[in-house]
């Protein structure tokens, strides 16, 4: 099984494993497979291009070939129709029989390609109605068994607390092949975050397409998001519990009390603003501006000095002006995040944004995000050298030549890593009170003390 795109990806394809090895299937490397599943991402057109190669390169060891994941379903019957080296391209109704879908494939008989819909169609439009529906949604209703395989022994495990988006994001295409916004029960959640500890599991990832939502398809109170995350943060075994995707204008002060405050979760903040012109945010179909947000930075701030703080920002947006800009690096300057990823706008087919017709070319775009870039590496530099001095508590993902970790400020993959001295005899999943000794661009050089667990 090949996984491409976002942390919410992996955790399907451990349920896509779980459901096959206990229909019978065995996980194999790729050169002894009967069948590779590619589970695919549909986001941008890299990302797109990505899975078409994986798919291709898959194809080449002789095994037969199944595209799932958001690609195949966004696209179904054309993706199948352009790829005949694809033996079949499945969308997310047909991953509870999946094993049955492998079984046609490998005795040669024909699979139907997935035709798409809309999936915002497919639930009720009042959120409290969508818990009667029996809608196929990837991630959810593992019961009265966790139907998942971990697919590696990483001490990290992302889990799925809700899918789909009710925004109307102008840039955005995932809710119309993701879907309505659901999320998972509690008692779910917790059960499965138990079997995550007992399988090697000391950090939990809680992934969903927005976190802040969590809960309002309860139809009873607003902290639904508080009270699941004290309660994972008792689940023996577990450590550290680190929540994505927070909507800054859905980030209420309770929230952020929670997160800054609660033992066991990971004073990180990932706020997904987008830009920093109220005005530019506006046709995005978002809400705040500099101000707002800067308020919302001083807030976290206010509980947690050392909190982490990262987001994502678009540049080169449509009608995008030279003021604009000037907000946005406003913006960036007083927030001191300690992460920022920066992209610059392209079309995406089906979205409000691809028919606007006040588009910036392909340089303007590249010489914005080129500038932006530059700005927020001298300030991400900067925020990191500032912990120079300060105590952090590590997770140690990697003891071998060298020792490294991940500082609570610090999510997997995509906000550097600490490495730390003096590491002999540590183990990973160890937790370590370290030092910070120096930084290394957004990484950190850091001097190990003790070991906390």
């Amino acid at each position: 099984m090949f996984t491409l795109g976002c942390a919410r990806n992996e955790v399907d394809s451990e349920e896509l494993a779980g459901r096959l090895t206990g229909s019978g299937w065995e996980l194999s490397e790729a050169d002894n497979a009967e069948v590779i599943v590619v589970n695919t991402c549909g986001f941008v057109e890299q990302a797109k291009k990505d899975s078409v190669d994986t798919l291709l390169a898959a194809a080449d060891t002789g095994a037969k070939v199944v595209a799932v994941g958001c690609m195949a379903e966004r696209y179904g019957k054309e993706l199948a129709e352009s790829m005949p080296e694809a033996s079949a391209v499945l969308g997310f109704d047909e991953y509870p029989e999946l094993a049955a879908r492998l079984d046609e494939v490998v005795h040669g008989k024909q699979v139907e390609s997935h035709v798409p819909v809309d999936r915002r169609t497919l639930l009720p439009i009042s959120p409290v109605q969508r818990r009667d529906t029996d809608l196929a949604v990837p991630g959810h209703g593992w019961g009265p068994r966790v139907m998942r395989t971990r697919l590696d022994d990483s001490p990290v495990a992302a889990l799925k607390i809700a899918s789909g988006c009710d925004r109307r994001c102008t840039f955005c295409a995932i809710p119309s092949f993701r879907g309505a916004f659901v999320s998972r029960m509690p008692e779910e959640i917790l059960a499965e975050a138990a079997w995550l500890a007992e399988n090697g599991a000391r950090e939990l990832f809680l992934v969903s397409e927005n976190s802040t939502s969590y809960g309002k398809d309860f139809g009873r109170g607003m902290d639904h998001l508080e009270k699941l995350l004290a309660r994972l943060a008792a689940v023996d075994g577990i450590k550290r519990v680190r929540v994505s995707y927070l909507q800054p204008a859905e980030t209420r002060p309770g929230l952020v009390t929670t997160i800054a405050t609660t033992p066991g979760v990971a004073d990180y903040f990932d706020l997904s603003f987008q830009h920093g012109s109220g005005k530019v945010l506006r046709r995005m179909r978002r809400f705040g501006d500099c101000d707002s947000f800067l308020g919302l930075t001083e807030q976290i701030r206010a509980l947690a000095p050392n909190a982490g703080i990262r987001t994502n920002v678009i540049v080169g947006f449509p009608g995008e002006t030279e003021e604009d800009l000037q907000e946005l690096e406003r913006f960036l300057i007083g927030a001191r995040m300690d992460a920022v990823g920066v992209f610059g706008y392209s079309d995406e087919e089906g979205t409000e944004a691809a028919g606007f017709d006040d588009k910036h070319d392909e340089d303007t775009v590249t010489e914005r995000v080129a500038r932006i870039s530059a700005l927020v590496e001298q300030l991400t530099m900067e925020r990191a050298e500032d912990r120079v001095g300060d105590e952090v508590i590590v997770m140690v993902e990697q003891a071998d030549d060298e020792v490294i970790g991940r500082a609570a400020h610090q999510a997997p993959e995509v906000d550097g890593e600490c490495v730390i001295e003096d590491g002999d005899g540590l183990a990973v999943g160890d937790f370590v009170r370290c030092r910070v000794q120096s930084a290394e661009g957004v990484d950190l050089i850091v001097r190990a003390l003790e070991v906390v667990t």
